[in-house]
């Protein structure tokens, strides 16, 4: 079984993020090759209050990033290649875990608003080594509303510090 046992159930026990930007409220199942969460969009974000004033919509690039965060979770829960990793000090661990490489492939068929629950299924397709390739979707209101494709990996935490060691 992976590091974390799937025994905690907080994302900021998975993430390095921190609010504003933790999008993951909720963490509703965790698989081999499959994350369920869910989040709320909030009127009161920085990313939505500015987008677009008089007709507020959660930003594409923020549902990507919850996409992001949620595979995330997955990479920390179920391969993780640390035997100790603390998420409140991001420089104690020698990986820095679903970092975003690239993105395949994104199609926003709908809106997210203020006050909508939003679920986000992602699916791991493909790992080899510390590279992993994701499918997933976010529903609002039963609907599907994005899909995508991307890429994470795990990489040297001094090359996210701006080293090249």
């Amino acid at each position: 079984m992976s590091f974390f046992q799937h025994r905690f159930d907080d994302p900021r026990d998975y993430l390095h993020h921190r609010p504003p930007y933790l999008l993951v409220e909720q963490i509703d199942a965790i698989e081999p090759s499959q994350v369920r969460t869910a989040m709320t969009v909030r009127e009161d974000a920085f990313y939505v209050t500015g987008h677009f004033p008089g007709a507020p919509i959660l930003p594409g690039a923020m549902m990507q990033e919850l996409s992001t965060q949620s595979a995330g979770v997955l990479i920390a829960a179920n391969y993780n290649p640390m035997r100790e990793f603390d998420t409140h000090d991001p420089f104690f661990n020698p990986f820095a875990l679903g970092v975003l490489v690239k993105v395949k492939h994104a199609r926003y068929r709908g809106f997210a608003r203020p006050g909508q629950r939003l679920r986000a299924t992602i699916d791991l397709v493909e790992r080899v080594a510390q590279t992993f390739d994701f499918k997933g979707r976010i529903e609002a209101d039963g609907k599907t509303i994005m899909r995508n494709e991307f890429q994470l990996a795990n990489i040297k935490s001094v090359k996210l510090r701006g080293h090249q060691d």
